[in-house]
């Protein structure tokens, strides 16, 4: 075999090699292109063209969880665990980078400045009702809300 062959498919194979990415079960890749169009890629191998698409951003399915810290109530305060899914991974790419400092804040604005039923558990249920009520339309499912006093 001439060198110029073997150079030629040792290219081709190294070509392959980085435009063929191989996600995980459980994982979403969102991919932006150089014209900032964006598409997203679920589980499996998939082709990347890789001067014209990059990995934006890595979107685990599977869940997470959101340590709320300083929730006001009265003289009490509160400490909250907000479990959440994503739903719709296009729709939470564009938050997903603060998703944390997202779930942080509009749980203490809906805790400490609206008014709360008395009873622990239907408390748990209005902010977890009004969390999805805020967040489904970025892509977020909050999947149940953990509070106690601090």
């Amino acid at each position: 075999m001439s060198p110029i062959l073997i150079a030629a498919l040792c290219g081709m194979a190294l070509l392959v090699a980085v435009c063929v990415r191989r996600i995980p079960q459980g994982q979403v890749y969102t991919l932006r292109s150089r014209g900032g169009r964006i598409r997203t890629v679920g589980a499996g191998l998939h082709v990347v063209l890789p001067l014209v698409e990059r990995v934006a951003h890595k979107i685990d399915l599977a869940g997470a969880t959101v340590a709320v810290d300083r929730l006001h109530r009265g003289a009490q305060d509160y400490r909250a665990l907000v479990y959440f899914q994503v739903l719709d991974p296009q729709r939470a790419d564009v938050v997903i980078d603060d998703l944390e400092g997202l779930l942080q804040v509009t749980t203490r604005r809906l805790f400490d400045y609206a008014v709360l039923p008395d009873e622990a558990e239907a408390r748990r249920r209005w902010l977890k009702q009004s969390l999805n009520s805020e967040l489904r339309d970025r892509g977020l499912l909050v999947a149940r809300v953990d509070l106690a006093a601090a």
